[in-house]
């Protein structure tokens, strides 16, 4: 007797397909790498931690200029449609190992619970109680174990979250609880990075779109489908003033389809009473991925070429440094052997 393993009931070509008997299959995503004590490219160390029982993270540490160095701390929340890829995955390892070594702060990268096995708000919740652990670190809890590198050289004046796609969605829902509720320990959010948020209409997006019919799979008990504030945020315009950061950097890319999407964003928090500074970065020439990974690799891929670029400038620079005191020290030599004479 068919059990319904077969039979599929969702399908998402080339993202997601899930079948009549629960099980789920991922047709995108990267695949899993483990920590590093230290990154042969960047020497950034990483190692993966318990934030509770349900919640995991990797944590990222830049090489230290001195044992008692404190830094920034960035909670960083991947992308994926909240279905899709991993804080583990081999793309955002990668973007984590450059993003710490290029910033100079601590990472958190955080693996939230994933649709359609935990529905949202779970992956909010997740998210939300990890920012709460982060804060921990300040307040005296009885019990609580606490992470050594946040201890020894985290800045917990310094505090930043930042995501892209579904994480930047999980960002502005985040910061706009942070502006109603308070954080362990009193810390308070300095910036926040929403890199391609995620954020839809019905105005803008046909019920039959992807991006539709991606919400409604991953948060099926939305009463108002996309016009559900916390993937609209338009629909309650008033509630932008809460916003508890006090920066906001909005990237997005001039051949995404949520392009206009996010620079709405921005104009409508501008004309809110969010008393804060926002920023847009707006990325000429980048293309449109068919989803929320295709986006990010794209945005990796961008990063990648630029920094080849870079270091191939820098290589030259130093080989011209090089050969330039090495003349200089001729000319000396030469000078203190003449004024000899």
């Amino acid at each position: 007797m068919d059990s319904g393993d077969n039979e599929v009931v969702v399908d998402f070509p080339q993202l997601i397909r899930v079948y009549k008997s629960g099980r789920v299959e991922r047709l995108f995503s990267s695949p899993i790498v483990p920590s590093s004590p230290e990154d042969p490219t960047t020497g950034v160390a990483s190692k993966d931690i318990d934030i509770s029982p349900e919640i995991k993270a990797r944590i990222y540490l830049p090489k230290l200029t001195n044992l008692y160095q404190k830094l920034p701390i960035l909670v960083y929340y991947h992308g994926g449609g909240f279905c899709l890829e991993s804080a583990f995955s081999f793309l955002d390892h990668r973007y984590m190992n450059r993003l710490v070594s290029e910033s100079n702060a601590i990472v958190i990268s955080v693996e939230y619970r994933l649709a359609p096995e935990y529905p949202l708000p779970v992956g909010y919740e997740d998210s939300w109680t990890a920012l709460q652990w982060v804060g921990s670190h300040v307040a005296d809890q009885p019990g609580f174990e606490k992470e050594p590198w946040l201890v020894n050289h985290c800045y917990f004046e310094k505090v930043f979250i930042g995501g892209d796609s579904a994480g930047g969605n999980i960002v502005y829902n985040i910061s706009l609880r942070a502006g109603t509720e308070t954080i362990n320990g009193g810390i308070k959010i300095l910036g926040s990075l929403l890199c391609f948020p995620y954020f839809i209409t019905s105005k803008d997006f046909k019920e039959d779109s992807l991006p539709s019919r991606m919400w409604v799979f991953v948060n099926p008990a939305a009463e108002n489908g996309v016009d559900d504030p916390r993937i609209n945020p338009f629909v309650e315009k008033d509630r932008l003033s809460l916003l508890g950061c006090s920066k906001i950097l909005v990237c997005v890319a001039e051949k995404d389809e949520l392009r206009d999407i996010g620079i709405q964003y921005v104009e409508a928090v501008k004309k809110s009473e969010w008393n804060g500074e926002i920023e847009l970065i707006d990325a000429e020439g980048a293309k449109d991925g068919k989803n929320s990974c295709d986006r990010l690799k794209q945005k990796l891929k961008d990063v990648e070429q630029e920094r080849d670029t870079l270091c191939e400038k820098l290589k030259d620079s130093e080989e011209k440094l090089i050969a330039l005191r090495q003349e200089l020290k001729k000319l000396n030599l030469k000078g203190n052997v003449l004024s000899s004479n």
